[in-house]
């Protein structure tokens, strides 16, 4: 019997290796090697600091939305979802690797028994009937395992390995949850400031307009103007009075899609008061122009653990198919003293391993293989889909950093001039040398001008805050998360 065992064991530990997955390999060429280059793409700045490897406290500038940011980070709730998933993952992986391991269980026992004895008398007399009894106590104490499966061909490791690469997966989508909160808190925030920007430019240009409204009814009073100048004036300001109000509502909708993101009440003085051309981010580029970089972006990350989760299932469907060997054993000590359990002579113990081969199953095992390959294959479509995502966004953000500066420079210049025409057609129609029409439609086109200019530095500030989130940016952050754990075999 010892024999027996001891060779189990040692076959057992010689087909311990056996793993009947798949080799991984990273699915390659769903994008070009290198990022966008040229024509209306920047060229990378190679002495600026990386977007994709800074925290986002190096990142954004102004202190208030650095607090706004960190309070996000503290109280967002899609943030706790996130976390909540990575534990309750984590716990998955611990009741899978559970099962690589003999579940030892002890237990005591205690017997007590009356047995009963019947005796005849002897010969040559009268018979007797003498009824005798007798107490028969008996202890034991026993440890071992109970149907622990021997994993010769891998089947449970490679469960293990799956339930791993889950959690690893959830770590990598509170990674990218975090990041992609982080851009949504920036981007409100921004949006707010511009938002309270035009709000600030109506009301300026309200006031404008209602000077030149209150003077051509002065001239119509008095029979210098004409009902038709006053009800284009008028046209003019109640234009502006419309603008003040749907930007007022603005405001207060962008407020609550901030409290939402941030998940409290964002304190008033944290607030962005208008957005002025000063920087709110740091202006830099990738110094690696590469695709490669796309591979640390957490959404990839977290494809390509799933990818490696599901070639694992199919290692252990296909382990299905050969025998499943499970042994049952105890140890222990047995007496009819309970003085006597742990003397010479009362050691016990038991052997029992079995070995089991399904012969026919409706072909449930080669069904579950064909769906863990169906998966796998899901997968590496996912995976691909991901990266050309990545690769898209980056592409875009990167298209729009190249031309934004051009845009920059020809609103600025566009706002001055509507600002300075402005004015000289004011005095122009004051010295009577052009009409009353003229002069209001400068006044609007210079309106227009300097919104098209606050709307243009907001898409700047955006892309700059987009370009970071698709880059991965804050994989440098300690903070983020630790390093992501490279995919092996």
């Amino acid at each position: 019997m010892k024999k027996s065992l001891i060779a189990l064991i040692a076959g057992t530990t010689m087909l311990a290796g056996c793993n009947l997955a798949p080799r991984y390999e990273r699915p390659v060429g769903a994008v070009p090697v290198a990022l966008p280059q040229g024509g209306v793409y920047p060229a990378a700045a190679t002495d600026a600091v990386d977007v994709s490897r800074i925290g986002w406290q190096d990142f954004f500038l102004d202190p208030r939305l650095r607090q706004v940011i960190e309070t996000g980070l503290a109280n967002n709730r899609d943030l706790r979802i996130a976390a909540a998933n990575v534990l309750q993952a984590r716990a998955q992986l611990k009741v899978q690797r559970s099962s690589l391991f003999p579940t030892v269980n002890a237990g005591g026992t205690g017997t007590f028994t009356n047995n009963i004895a019947g005796a005849t008398g002897g010969t040559g007399g009268t018979g007797a009937g003498v009824v005798g009894g007798q107490d028969v106590e008996i202890y034991s104490v026993t440890a071992g395992v109970s149907a622990f499966e021997l994993d010769l061909f891998g089947r449970i490791r490679n469960l293990t390995r799956a339930a791993q690469e889950q959690f690893f997966a959830s770590e990598e989508a509170q990674r990218s949850t975090r990041i992609s909160l982080i851009a949504e808190i920036a981007t409100a925030w921004l949006t707010m400031a511009s938002d309270n920007e035009q709000l600030r430019l109506s009301r300026e240009t309200l006031k404008t307009f209602e000077e030149t409204l209150r003077l051509t009814r002065e001239q119509f009073r008095i029979g210098v103007g004409s009902e038709l100048e006053v009800r284009q004036a008028d046209t003019n300001y109640q234009a502006a009075v419309n603008d003040i109000a749907a930007l007022e509502a603005s405001v207060a909708l962008d407020q609550n899609a901030l409290n939402l993101l941030v998940g409290t009440t964002v304190p008033q003085e944290q607030l962005p008061a208008g957005l002025s051309a000063d920087p709110v981010t740091r202006d830099a580029l990738p110094s690696d122009v590469s695709s490669n970089v796309l591979l640390r972006r957490p959404d990839v990350l977290e494809a390509e653990h799933k990818l490696i989760a599901e070639n694992a299932n199919i290692g252990a469907a296909r382990a299905a198919f050969f025998p499943a060997i499970s042994l049952t054993g105890t140890i222990g000590t047995i007496s009819t003293a309970l003085s006597g359990l742990f003397k010479s002579g009362t050691f016990t113990y038991t052997g029992s391993p079995g070995a089991t081969l399904p012969l026919f199953d409706g072909g449930q095992r080669s069904g579950n293989l064909a769906y863990a390959k169906a998966s796998q294959a899901a997968a590496v479509a996912t995976y691909e889909k991901a990266i050309q995502t990545a690769f898209r966004e980056v592409s875009d953000a990167l298209a729009q950093r190249g031309k934004i500066g051009d845009q920059i420079r020809a609103q600025t210049n566009r706002a001055e001039s509507a600002q300075v025409a402005a004015r000289l057609s004011d005095a122009r129609f004051k010295a009577g040398v052009d009409s009353f029409l003229t002069s209001l439609d400068a006044q609007r086109t210079a309106y227009a001008a300097e919104q098209q200019l606050v709307t243009t530095r907001l898409s700047q500030s955006s892309n700059l805050v987009e370009l970071y989130r698709s880059l991965g940016g804050g994989l440098g952050d300690p903070q983020s998360a630790a390093a992501a754990p490279s995919p092996q075999n």
